[in-house]
């Protein structure tokens, strides 16, 4: 899945594939993480998000969407 580059000190990189509805996020420790059903309006809100982190931990994470370690 093709990611962008994004400015956090916790997320490295984000993608979003709109035919799955799947998060993928590469944190800057280099395990990367895919999501599950992820509507792409939070996808959308996470690349809008002052801190990445902190909307990922509350819109995906603790949202419940289903999670592969992928690296």
């Amino acid at each position: 899945m093709l990611r962008t580059s994004v400015a956090s000190s916790n997320l490295a990189s984000v993608g979003y594939d709109q035919l799955s509805s799947t998060l993928e996020v590469q944190f800057t420790s280099g395990h990367i993480y895919q999501y599950a059903g992820v509507p792409e309006s939070v996808f959308a809100g996470l690349m809008a998000a002052f801190s990445k982190g902190s909307y990922l931990d509350a819109h995906v994470k603790k949202a419940g969407y289903f999670c592969t370690k992928i690296e």
